[in-house]
C-alpha cells in the first residue's frame, strides 16, 4: 500500500512539473504576442514624436476645433488636412504625424459646415491667411499644401487658388452638383485651378460615388499626377480609419495605405522645399 501511495505521489509530482512547464510556455507565448501586437500598433498608429495642440479657431460665426502638429525642427511649410463627410480631424492624424515628422507644420480642423463646401473652403482659406500673417500659429509660413479626403477633397479644391497655396492633393475625392448650377462644383473649380495638383483615387465604388471626381484629372491644367490605386477601398486614404468606414466602404490594406502615405510625402518634398 505504501509503495502504491509513493508511486502515485511521484506521478503527481511529474504531472505538476509538466503543468508548470506548460504554464511557463503559455505565459511566454502570450507575452511575446502582446509585445508584437504593441509593436504593430505603434508602427500603424501616430507616433509620439509630434505633440498635438488642440485649439479653437473663430471664423465667420463658426468656432472651429483644430489640432496643430508642430514640425520636427524649423517648418519648411504647412499642410491643412480636410476630413470626409461624417468624419473628423482624428481620422487624418496618422498622416498629420508623418508629415510633421518630415518637417511640416500640420493643421487638421473639424470642418464647420457639413454640406456647404464653399463655407468649408472659406474656413480653409482663412487658415491659410493666418499662416501667412503669422502670430496665431507661430512665425509666418508662405507655402501651404491643401490635402482633402473624400468630401474634404472638394472643400480643399475650392480653396486651392488661395494665395500661399502651392499644391493640392485630393484623396479619393468627392464631387457634387449644386442645385441651380449646371456643372458639378468641383469639376468647375478644377477647370479654373492653376495650382499644381495630385489626385490619388480608388476604383469606382458607392463610397466615392462611382469615381465622381475622376474627370478632375482631365481639366486641371497643372496636374502633376493622377494615381489610381488598384484594389483600394475608400478607407485606405484615411489614417487611421475605423470599423465604421470599413463596414460601409471596404477593408483597408497596409500596402495600399503606405502607397497613399508615400504620395503625401512625395508631394511635401515637391512643393515644400
Amino acid at each position: 500500500m505504501a509503495s502504491f501511495i509513493w508511486a502515485a505521489f511521484s506521478l503527481l509530482q511529474m504531472k505538476m512539473k509538466m503543468i508548470i512547464r506548460h504554464a511557463h510556455r503559455v505565459r511566454n507565448t502570450l507575452l511575446c504576442a502582446a509585445i508584437l501586437m504593441l509593436a504593430m500598433a505603434a508602427a500603424a498608429g501616430p507616433a509620439a514624436s509630434s505633440p498635438v495642440q488642440t485649439l479653437e479657431y473663430a471664423f465667420d460665426g463658426h468656432r472651429v476645433t483644430l489640432d496643430l502638429y508642430p514640425a520636427a525642427g524649423a517648418p519648411r511649410g504647412a499642410v491643412i488636412f480636410s476630413h470626409g463627410f461624417t468624419r473628423s480631424r482624428h481620422t487624418l492624424s496618422g498622416h498629420a504625424v508623418a508629415l510633421a515628422d518630415a518637417g511640416v507644420l500640420v493643421i487638421t480642423p473639424d470642418l464647420p459646415c457639413t454640406f456647404d463646401f464653399r463655407c468649408n473652403a472659406r474656413a480653409i482659406s482663412a487658415l491659410v491667411g493666418s499662416l501667412r500673417a503669422g502670430g496665431t500659429f507661430g512665425a509666418p509660413i508662405n507655402k501651404t499644401m491643401l490635402m482633402g479626403f473624400s468630401a474634404g477633397g472638394l472643400s480643399s479644391l475650392l480653396a486651392a487658388d488661395t494665395p500661399g497655396v502651392v499644391g493640392f492633393v485630393g484623396l479619393d475625392p468627392f464631387d457634387r452638383a449644386i442645385p441651380g448650377e449646371t456643372d458639378r462644383l468641383g469639376l468647375a473649380a478644377a477647370g479654373r485651378l492653376r495650382t499644381e495638383a495630385l489626385l490619388m483615387r480608388a476604383p469606382p465604388s458607392r463610397c466615392n460615388a462611382e469615381s465622381v471626381a475622376a474627370p478632375w484629372g482631365k481639366v486641371i491644367s497643372a496636374l502633376w499626377r493622377d494615381e489610381l490605386i488598384e484594389g483600394a477601398s475608400h478607407c485606405d486614404f484615411e489614417s487611421p480609419s475605423d470599423w465604421l468606414c470599413r463596414l460601409a466602404c471596404g477593408e483597408t490594406d497596409l500596402a495600399r495605405q503606405q502607397r497613399v502615405r508615400q504620395g503625401l510625402l512625395d508631394a511635401a518634398a515637391r512643393w515644400l522645399h
